[in-house]
């Protein structure tokens, strides 16, 4: 019998590690391909490890909450053949090695580049560190050393978001404390100090019901927190007639979902609308680095979609600018329905380069949405409303009914003036009361 090596595929750019969530497979289970053999979480999304094999689970080298970086073999499946050892392939990061020489340059050159900058946290067996505690603290320059003097109010004594947001409050007085105590118990109650005068407490009744937040909670407010203090939002509203995209939509919604099987819904036309003014207004595609701005040649339209617990997603419309519209409701269609069903897969989220969101899905006419990291705009697209409205014609002005809706466009103002953000709004809006009624797909 031949074994294969099961290991933690690459879950999109600036992903290096995950923690283990819950083993769905136990050692002697029958494993078909593709059949999920593991649950997974990063600081992005939580995911499923499929196998590429049919076989036995024969051996597991991780346990819940373990964290495990890309490219480690996590478990070994037991297949049907002659050779002693099957490999995953293409699992690891980075450019695949052709020789062993070349590995072991690549190798030690890691090594020296790791002594050189700041040693990567890790957990222990006596401590663990979630993905978003471990990025928090890269951020800051937070070392091991420092992050284990921390005292953690979460499970286990695990440290949380909190705990860590809270120390940076009051770092350097927690340092000068350490060096002058230099002893590890009063190194530990430094936070806990901290924690009694910055953050002041929350007095629950009780007849108040206290609700630990979901970790995709935790991730998105520090998310929401993060772009607000980054970037300077600033917003311009416009309002759309897309009378003559409701009739057209309403004419060809049933013969497209005879001859496609799909529902063809508002969304991709409005992305379609959307990336073509992107494609007219380069310089809203883009991301800011320090003082450096990056263009990007790719349209990835991030669209907003619901997960079953309330929160909210962004899988991303790759290269949304080349679809046509068949293409771009079978793509909007897709994410939203695997977003549902927790389907879907790091990369699905990874390299938005502009987002849209619906609010008008909640009844909402209008919003000031923030904007998705590292991105500088985003829009809102509001409740399609039946009005009473003035219509211009050759014959003279007449009040009519029409359906309107308002597009709200949220931008980093220090890269993106008003002229542009309202430019491109308005660019958004022509693109869809230009709508040719006899458009066929």
């Amino acid at each position: 019998m031949a074994k294969f090596e099961l290991k933690l595929p690459k879950m999109g750019e600036s992903v290096a590690e995950a923690t283990i969530t819950s083993w769905l497979k136990e050692i002697g289970d029958t494993i078909e391909m593709d059949e999920p053999v593991l649950e997974i979480a990063t600081d992005k999304v939580d995911s499923e490890v499929p196998s590429e094999v049919d076989g036995v689970l024969v051996e597991k080298f991780f346990n819940v909450d373990d964290v495990v970086k890309v490219g480690e073999v996590i478990a070994v499946i037991e297949i049907e053949g002659d050779s002693d050892l099957v490999n995953e392939g293409d699992a690891v990061v980075g450019e695949e090695v052709e020789s062993k020489e070349e590995a072991v340059g690549q190798l030690e050159e890691a090594i020296t580049i790791a002594k050189e900058t700041v040693a990567p946290i890790a957990s222990n067996d006596e401590r663990f560190y979630s993905p978003l505690v471990k990025n928090i603290a890269k951020q800051e320059g937070i070392n091991q050393e420092e992050l284990d003097a921390i005292s953690g109010s979460g499970k286990d004594g695990r440290v949380t978001k909190n705990d860590i947001l809270g120390y940076m409050e009051n770092r350097e007085s927690a340092k000068k404390e350490q060096v002058v105590q230099n002893n590890a118990s009063v190194v530990q109650s430094i936070p806990v100090e901290k924690s009694k005068t910055a953050i002041a407490p929350v007095v629950s009744s009780g007849e108040d019901d206290i609700i630990e937040m979901t970790r995709m909670g935790k991730i998105i407010a520090h998310h929401m927190v993060e772009s607000i203090q980054k970037s300077a939002h600033v917003q311009s509203f416009i309002e759309a007639d897309v009378t003559k995209i409701w009739n057209w939509r309403k004419k060809v919604k049933d013969g497209f979902m005879k001859r496609e099987g799909e529902n063809l819904t508002f969304t991709p036309i409005f992305m379609e609308a959307i990336a073509k003014a992107l494609r007219d207004f380069p310089m809203m595609n883009i991301s800011l680095q320090g003082d450096t701005i990056v263009k990007k040649k790719n349209i990835n339209l991030g669209m907003a979609a619901a997960l079953p617990d309330g929160n909210l997603i962004v899988p991303v419309i790759k290269n949304a600018d080349q679809l046509n519209l068949v293409g771009m409701t079978k793509q909007v269609n897709d994410l939203a329905n695997r977003a549902r069903l927790n389907k879907l897969k790091p990369d699905d989220i990874q390299g938005g380069t502009y987002t849209v969101t619906n609010v008008g899905t909640f009844g909402s006419i209008m919003g000031t949405p923030i904007i998705n990291q590292p991105q500088v705009g985003i829009l809102a697209l509001g409740a399609i409303r039946k009005v009473p409205a003035v219509i211009e014609t050759p014959e003279g002005d007449f009040i009519g009914i029409r359906y309107r809706m308002f597009l709200s466009h949220s931008y980093d103002h220090r890269v993106v003036n008003g002229a542009l953000g309202g430019q491109f709004v308005k660019s958004v809006k022509d693109y869809l009361e230009a709508w040719d009624s006899d458009r066929e797909i």
